[in-house]
């Protein structure tokens, strides 16, 4: 057997080879693509000899997607995805300096997949069209992101020098295509006063804005009540801030509506798509984030509870001493976390069973957050089992079990 320790960078591979008993046969970098994957599968070859079964090498990595991860895995190698932090607390056995080097993050993975392979997570077998649903839902939610944030800083600019704005955009939303035409259109308090009902009325209509006369008529008032103003060079400085943010979540707008369309088409073409759908509070959008985060794997998940874990929202036991606490996880996966609290919400108003179970957790005095965790947390051990039983979700049989009024 070879173990591979592989730190990635942009451009190179840092890998390490050891045998079983730990000795080290190699340390070289490897350029990123072809050329380096040729040359891993020499040296390989040279120090595995002929009957070296490729299920035999086994790699460390601290990723888990791209195209080498995808070329070691179709090689039929044992592909070890490692989080970081995991790493920096296994590199703690050799010194505490906190000494760092490429060579030595490859050394410490190719001893933790020697050692602790069997405390670690392979690489998901995922199918092609798993992938395609994980590349663009996290493609979308990061656009979706980055409007957010943008929006952020267009606020702020214009609680400094045009707070009218707010008030006056307050009923479009500020992230709306049409405000922000209307703010770019007229930037300054000055320009945004002159602004007529016309031209006001023409964006709403482009937009197909309802009531749309009343509307202009109360966007015309609000630009024109009285501003603090700025000195006129420091005005035109903010404005200029505020048109290019304006412009920028315009421009997400427009890709985001693009690649919420791309998630669609690449979710319901996934086979899984009518399970997860016929979850409660599980739409087209939040069903490609989780199935994208979980992967469509079927070996990947030895129980309900393996997934519970992985989602992060099984809680955590401290025990020490005297001390016992339950807590929940704060280090999981952010976007299946998010996904889940989603999907919990959503599944209150349409899930009698859910509606029961979030109530059942709140008159326990858990607050509204646990309370969803929880909720989270029983519907992702609901989903385990569609999956595994290839059947839609079922109201009663979900539920039956929390139905009497002694269950758990």
């Amino acid at each position: 057997m070879l173990l591979i320790g592989d730190d990635w960078a942009e451009d190179h591979h840092d890998v390490e080879l050891q045998d079983e008993s730990g000795r080290k046969l190699a340390a070289v970098q490897l350029p990123e693509g072809v050329a380096g994957i040729a040359k891993l599968h020499e040296l390989v070859a040279r120090h595995g000899g002929e009957d070296l079964h490729p299920g035999e090498v086994v790699v460390g990595i601290e990723t888990d997607r791209g195209s080498w991860v995808q070329a070691l895995t179709a090689s039929g190698y044992q592909v070890f995805a490692v989080n970081p932090r995991q790493v920096n607390r296994f590199k703690e056995r050799y010194g505490t300096s906190g000494a760092k080097s490429d060579k030595g993050d490859a050394h410490a993975l190719a001893d933790m997949v020697r050692i602790d392979r069997g405390q670690l997570r392979p690489v998901a077998g995922d199918s092609e069209a798993a992938q395609a649903v994980k590349v663009v839902a996290r493609a979308h939610q990061t656009l979706i992101w980055e409007r957010t944030r943008t929006f952020q800083r267009l606020r702020t600019t214009l609680r400094e020098y045009f707070p009218g704005a707010l008030n006056a955009y307050a009923d479009l939303t500020l992230t709306s295509t049409d405000a922000l035409e209307l703010l770019a259109k007229a930037p300054t308090p000055a320009a945004a006063a002159k602004l007529t009902r016309t031209q006001i009325t023409a964006v709403l209509t482009r937009h197909r804005r309802r009531n749309r006369d009343t509307k202009a008529a109360a966007i015309q008032a609000a630009l024109r009540e009285p501003q603090l103003g700025l000195p006129g060079p420091v005005t035109a400085a903010y404005a200029a801030t505020a048109t290019a943010h304006a412009r920028l979540i315009i421009a997400l707008n427009e890709q985001t509506a693009v690649m919420e369309e791309q998630v669609r088409t690449h979710f319901l073409a996934h086979p899984d798509a009518e399970i997860y759908l016929s979850m409660p509070g599980i739409g087209e959008i939040t069903g490609a984030r989780v199935l994208a985060e979980f992967g469509d794997d079927p070996t990947r998940y030895a129980s309900a509870k393996a997934r519970k874990n992985y989602a992060g929202t099984s809680p955590v036991t401290r025990a020490s001493g005297k001390s016992h606490t339950v807590q929940a996880r704060y280090v999981r996966n952010n976007r299946l976390a998010d996904a889940l609290q989603t999907q919990a919400f959503s599944a209150l108003p349409v899930s009698p069973g859910a509606r029961r179970y979030y109530d059942k957790q709140r008159a326990r005095e858990a607050g509204y957050n646990p309370a969803l965790r929880q909720l989270g947390n029983r519907l992702v051990g609901i989903l385990h089992g569609c999956l595994k039983t290839r059947t839609r979700y079922n109201e009663t049989t979900a539920w039956s079990h929390h139905t009497h009024p002694h269950a758990a």
